[in-house]
């Protein structure tokens, strides 16, 4: 008795065609290319999503996108050996014990223009982008202003508020930078060491990290800081660097003198006498 594999070979050769059997996937084959497909999408998926978080992060916090290690000029041993601590304290990040350990605080001090600033946005950008490390960047002159307003109960800008914000933002960010710590200052308000004294405080119990950059020597910035707000800091894992190197910003004035104009003795003169 036929098959029914014969009977349609047999009407293939009636009608001129040739039967084929057909190949089967196996499916083992299918389904690895079915994962592979998958594990691809879920990839590019991850990557828009850090790219997506990592923007957001960028976003908020207030970084000048120039301050990034390959645009800093290494023209002294203070900016070198500078570098080399920041890319230390960035390869540190990779072990999350380190992390929980304690909190860090790092203090660029010296003149201005010498690359603190620049040095650590540069920092915080690397952060960002290799442990989408949150980061906050702000001047310390501005958020005074900010909290000394928002005792203004009159006020119609919604400024209390806004502060309100910025402080929790200021205990929850991972990297907090502030820039310009007691900038034309000598001696910060009391009021004001006890603010910024509790906020050192609540960050270092929750592990978070602190960079701190002023023009100020560390005994000027000590006395300037205040000793409530200092203490915070010596409770830090600290790491001091000084910048002395020569100015990286552009002169206005020039250092030759200019030469000058030769009076004349002759002429109009206003308001004279005749």
């Amino acid at each position: 008795m036929d098959s029914i594999k014969d009977k349609i070979q047999r009407l293939g050769k009636a009608l001129g065609r040739q039967y084929v059997p057909e190949k089967y996937t196996q499916y083992a084959d299918l389904r690895s290319e079915y994962e592979a497909l998958a594990n691809r999408d879920v990839k590019q998926l991850q990557r828009e999503g850090k790219k997506q978080r990592i923007q957001g992060i960028q976003g908020r916090s207030e970084l000048n996108p120039k301050w990034t290690f390959a645009n800093l000029i290494e023209d002294s041993n203070d900016v070198i050996e500078a570098v080399s601590i920041a890319k230390s304290f960035i390869a540190a990040h990779e072990d999350m014990t380190w992390r929980r350990s304690g909190a860090h605080m790092m203090i660029f001090y010296g003149d201005y223009g010498r690359g603190k600033s620049h040095t650590a946005g540069a920092i915080a950008h690397e952060l960002i982008e290799k442990y989408e490390i949150s980061v906050l960047y702000r001047q310390l002159s501005t958020i005074l202003e900010m909290r000394f307003f928002s005792y203004d109960y009159n006020a119609q800008d919604n400024v209390g508020q806004k502060f309100r914000e910025i402080n929790q933002e200021l205990l929850d960010v991972d990297l907090l930078i502030l820039d310009e710590v007691c900038v034309n200052e000598s001696v910060l308000k009391k009021n004001a060491q006890s603010w910024l004294g509790n906020v050192l405080r609540q960050r270092l119990a929750n592990n978070k990290n602190c960079i701190m950059i002023t023009n100020h020597n560390l005994a000027e910035f000590e006395n300037a800081l205040g000793r409530y707000c200092f203490e915070s800091i010596k409770e830090y894992d600290t790491y001091k660097v000084k910048f002395s190197g020569p100015s990286r910003r552009k002169e206005i004035i020039p250092t030759q003198p200019e030469p000058q104009q030769p009076q004349t003795t002759s002429g109009y003169r206003p308001n004279q006498v005749k």
